[in-house]
């Protein structure tokens, strides 16, 4: 959903401009000083033949008509108008067309609605600050990791019950997630796009990675690792882990380093048991095969030595 500007704020602000300004050249030179362009604004020739509020309620249509929704002319409005405190004695007081107590109600009343907007929207941003922090805030050990891992090599969840194949694949998605957060490693839920999705992302030394998880029985083939090849090189600098737990067919990894730029690295099971015995961390598998990629063009290597994984 867009950032809309809220309807009651813009109504207040309309009925500022109105009783500020009397001379339409001033409401249109107010505009043009919030940043409206031509295409919001209309000509000399057009606003003088129509009512001052036809001019105001005519460019916030054509505002709310952009792609942005003139969310930033309408906030440049907001500031300008609750910070008003000059009022032309000219039409004031000598022309008497305007009224300065009536303006100045309009001010007031108009901080207060901005008041109330930016109080929701620090409680918005507490409460999700706090999901958050929950989502992020687990008290797991690599004991208890090892333990949920093991269980899922034995197609068992964390209460020992037998899981099916689908059950094994999305709770081993979550192990994951709290293999990542284990080590403070930013980490999405998964998440959906057109035509696409995407079992999660990484935010990994400054870069983003997404993520694709498999157990299968089997290896996986090169039409499912060239697949999400594609999902990479689709996303801006995209980079890419794929994580099969039975490992990868050689014509698979051979058709990526051939047919692809180099942007996914491969993980198998047997890169991730030794992270629940606690023989290296989840940052040193990510630092070893990111630096084997990038420096040797190597993306499925033992993490030990950097060398070839053998693949049969």
């Amino acid at each position: 959903m867009q950032n809309t500007f809220p309807k009651d704020i813009k109504d207040c602000m309309k009925g500022c401009i109105l009783s500020i300004f009397w001379p339409k050249k001033d409401i249109i030179d107010f505009f043009k000083n919030t940043s409206c362009t031509s295409k919001e604004l209309i000509t000399e020739s057009e606003y003088k033949r129509i009512p001052r509020a036809k001019i105001v309620d005519i460019v916030f249509s054509n505002l709310e008509k952009r792609s942005d929704l003139g969310i930033g002319q309408f906030r440049a409005m907001l500031k300008q108008l609750t910070e008003w405190n000059y009022f032309d004695p000219y039409y004031f007081k000598n022309l008497n067309k305007l009224d300065e107590d009536e303006a100045k109600r309009n001010i007031t009343h108009l901080k207060q609605l901005q008041e109330i907007r930016d109080h929701k929207i620090k409680q918005e941003r507490q409460r999700q600050d706090e999901l958050e922090r929950k989502r992020k805030d687990i008290s797991i050990s690599i004991n208890e990791l090892k333990d949920i891992f093991l269980n899922l090599f034995n197609g068992k969840d964390q209460e020992g019950n037998k899981i099916d194949n689908q059950r094994r694949g999305y709770l081993f998605e979550e192990f994951l997630r709290k293999l990542f957060l284990n080590e403070k490693i930013e980490v999405t839920d998964p998440f959906k796009i057109t035509g696409e999705q995407i079992d999660g992302a990484i935010k990994y030394d400054g870069e983003h990675y997404i993520i694709e998880a498999k157990w299968h029985d089997k290896w996986s083939a090169s039409d499912s690792l060239y697949s999400f090849a594609a999902k990479v090189e689709g996303k801006m600098y995209g980079r890419g882990i794929f994580i099969s737990m039975n490992g990868f067919s050689p014509d698979a990894v051979q058709a990526l380093i051939t047919g692809k730029a180099l942007r996914t690295i491969l993980v198998d099971g047997g890169d991730l048991v030794p992270i629940t015995e606690s023989m290296y961390t989840l940052r040193k598998l990510l630092d070893n095969k990111i630096k084997a990629a990038q420096t040797m063009g190597r993306i499925y290597v033992d993490v030990t030595d950097l060398s070839d994984k053998n693949i049969r």
